[in-house]
This record gives C-alpha cells, sequence and structure tokens, in this order.
C-alpha cells in the first residue's frame, strides 16, 4: 500500500513549492517544473538539485520524448527516512511505518490501557515507533516524525486534550508537543475520527471533495472533509457529534453530565450496556456482532436501533453539509443492522435534493484508516513548503 499523492491547489515555485510539484504528480521532470512554476530552466535546475542533496528528491530514470532528449525523470526519495502513524484506542494501539513516499513498510496491533497515563503511554509510543524503523528494510533510516489520533477532542491550534471522556489523565495534555519532546522528532496529534476520515480519503483516490466519516465504536465520533481536506473549525470541534441530544431516546446519563447522548445511547458501550441489562451475556461488542449474525433477534434489534439514532443525527449533518458521500467506519459499521439503521433514518429524514446524489457506504480502510490519515497527516507536514525552504537555509 502506498498513500496517494497530495493535492497541490497553487503553484509555489519556492524549493518547498517544487518539491510539492513532484509529490502531487503535477510536475515529474525539471522542464514540466519550469513550465508549470513559470522559473528559468537555470533556476529550477538550481532548485532541484539543492533538494536532491538534501534528500528530499531523487532521479528515477527516462521519461517520453517529445522530439529531444528524453526527460530525467524526479519523484520523492523514499529512502531517507520514515515516518509513523499511530492510532490510539482505549485498550489498543495500531502503527504503521511509511517510507518518505508514502509506501508502507510495516503494521502492528497492540494491547495497552490509554488510562495509563500520558508519560507512560507515549514514551512507550515512541519506543514502538523507534523499534519498527530499527527492524525495517534499511539500517540506515531514521524516524522522522510520528503523527497519532486520539480518542478525545483536540483544541485547535492549541493542540491540547479537552475533557476527553475515556482518557482519564489527559484533559488539558498537548500530546503533540509531548511526543516530540520524548521522540526528539516533529509529531503532531489529532483526534481519532479526523484521522480516520483524513484516511478514508485518501485512500479513495477519486474526486469525492465533500465527505463525512462516522466512526461507530465504543464511541461514535465523526470526521468531515470539506472541499479536499479535512476540516476542523473554529476550535477543532467540527464534526463532534459525541454528545448530540438524541430526542425520544432512553434517557441516559452520559459522561458529559447531560441526558440522551448520541454516545450514551448508541455507542458500543450502550448496545453492551442495553443488551446486558436484558440479560443477554456479551462480553465485547464483536460478541454482539457475532449474535445478529446468527440472527438473535435482540442483539440484532438493538444494533439497528443504534444505527437509527445516529442516522437520526447524521441526516442534520447530511441536511447542512451536503456531502457527497457518507462513510461508516467502526466495528458497528461490520453490522448490517447497525447500517441499515443509518440508512433509514437519513433517506426518512433528509430532503431529496441532499440523497439524491449522497453515497452511504461502508470504510475500505476499515482498522487502517487511522494510521494512514496520521501518517498523510504528518508527511505533510514535513513536506509543507514552509518546513522544506527552513530545512535548505
Amino acid at each position: 500500500m502506498t498513500l496517494p499523492p497530495a493535492s497541490v491547489s497553487s503553484h509555489d515555485s519556492s524549493p518547498g513549492g517544487i518539491l510539492n510539484l513532484v509529490r502531487s504528480g503535477a510536475s515529474a521532470s525539471r522542464a514540466d517544473i519550469a513550465r508549470v512554476a513559470g522559473l528559468a530552466p537555470s533556476t529550477v535546475a538550481a532548485r532541484v538539485e539543492a533538494l536532491i542533496s538534501n534528500g528530499y528528491l531523487r532521479e528515477a530514470g527516462r521519461g517520453s520524448s517529445n522530439g529531444g532528449r528524453r526527460p530525467r525523470q524526479l519523484e520523492v526519495n523514499p529512502s531517507t527516512g520514515a515516518v509513523c502513524g499511530v492510532d490510539l484506542g482505549a485498550r489498543h494501539a495500531s502503527f504503521a511505518l511509511f517510507d518518505m513516499a508514502g509506501g508502507l513498510l510495516a503494521e502492528r496491533r497492540l494491547e495497552m490501557d490509554i488510562a495509563d497515563g500520558p508519560d507512560r503511554i507515549l514514551g512507550w509510543v515512541v519506543e514502538v515507533a523507534n523499534a519498527m524503523v530499527a527492524a525495517s528494510d534499511s539500517p540506515d533510516r531514521r524516524l522522522r516524525g510520528i503523527g497519532m489520533g486520539l480518542p478525545g477532542p483536540v483544541d485547535r491550534p492549541g493542540g491540547r486534550l479537552v475533557s476527553p471522556s475515556r482518557m482519564p489523565g489527559w484533559n488539558g495534555v498537548d500530546a503533540g508537543a509531548l511526543l516530540e519532546s520524548l521522540s526528539g522528532v516533529p509529531a503532531l496529534a489529532d483526534n481519532d475520527a479526523n484521522l480516520m476520515a483524513l484516511g478514508e480519503h485518501v485512500s479513495l483516490g477519486d474526486d469525492v471533495d465533500h465527505m463525512v466519516f462516522v466512526k461507530a465504536g465504543s464511541g461514535i465520533g465523526c470526521g468531515v472533509i470539506a472541499s479536499g481536506s479535512l476540516y476542523h473549525g473554529h476550535r477543532g470541534m467540527a464534526g463532534d457529534i459525541s454528545h448530540v441530544p438524541v430526542p425520544n431516546a432512553p434517557q441516559t446519563l452520559c459522561s458529559c453530565g447531560r441526558w440522551g447522548c448520541l454516545d450514551a445511547v448508541a455507542g458500543g458501550a450502550a448496545i453492551l450496556a442495553s443488551l446486558r441489562a436484558a440479560g443477554v451475556p456479551v462480553a465485547d461488542a464483536r460478541e454482539v456482532l457475532g449474535l445478529a449474525e446468527d440472527g438473535h433477534p435482540l442483539a440484532t434489534q438493538t444494533l439497528r436501533e443504534a444505527g437509527t439514532r445516529t442516522g437520526g443525527v447524521m441526516a442534520t449533518i447530511v441536511n447542512f453539509f451536503n456531502p457527497q458521500r457518507l462513510v461508516l467506519g467502526g466495528t458497528l459499521s461490520e453490522a448490517e443492522a447497525f447500517v441499515a439503521g443509518v440508512r433509514s433514518a437519513i433517506y426518512t429524514e433528509c430532503l431529496p435534493l441532499a440523497t439524491d446524489q449522497l453515497e452511504i457506504t461502508v470504510s475500505q480502510t476499515k482498522t487502517r484508516g487511522g494510521v494512514i490519515g496520521a501518517g498523510r497527516m504528518i508527511l505533510d507536514h514535513l513536506f509543507h513548503a514552509s518546513v522544506v525552504n527552513g530545512s535548505l537555509r
């Protein structure tokens, strides 16, 4: 698997801008760069040489001739380092190591407990990331950055966790800054649903510019892609549907202190609590899905009700935002009854024009979505024109 190239919205003639022309696929040779960026060939040659000597680009053979000599092709140099994408859950962590061109090098999924606190967990993340780099195919490869998804709200632009309901001891922690301090390399953190949305979007590699991603697991979260980019809103709370009140739902107390929030009446934890209260002994959401697959009526009904409640909240978002695609991810998205409930509510409660060309699909990236998004986030940061230009001074 390789992360698709990043898009470029404008032509920056700086070395960093030239790098991103190559990275996006907009230019593949010095002649292409000169034409697209409007630069003199001598200027392009000097800037490309600086990018090659600093390990950002490399030559990749000859391209097709248009009558003269075949041009020397350029590509991002994948071998000068690696980045690690991390997706932290309450009880597990997923890791993926990518080369600098976005190629997948290795994956791991390990057990952990987020309640162990930020110092211990983030120190462990650094250990795992460094071990994955050490075990990679190149002994000279070094860790260049870490991107991480967290199961809680992340303030922007500050980057601090704000009242995360399932992360005791993490409130107010700037996880990205702490991770950067522990690792000695650039590190960024974002909400896990946001990075799942980003991972799904870049993996699709198509023309979907407006997308909503719903993470339905133990809790329920949402990420928004607007005009082809991850949208955070003013303070990073765009898409946070966890604490939207659900009309006519059981008045269940939520971790936020209010009653009847979507998270409290439709998330995986709520489904488990409901079935256990009805005398159905289930250990986790996987068991619930298994019961539904075997035709257990109460498990199926509970999953469908959870989907209907989630769809009711999403119907407002679909009417307001009018996305091209609504993607369902997380464990609950694997249950046909849950997906059916979401679809039914949306098509019942949305305006026809909002659903006329709406695609409602299940995630293609599945458990990889978070680490793909985290990897893309840190690669985009490392290749940002200002960062590249600063490193060449």
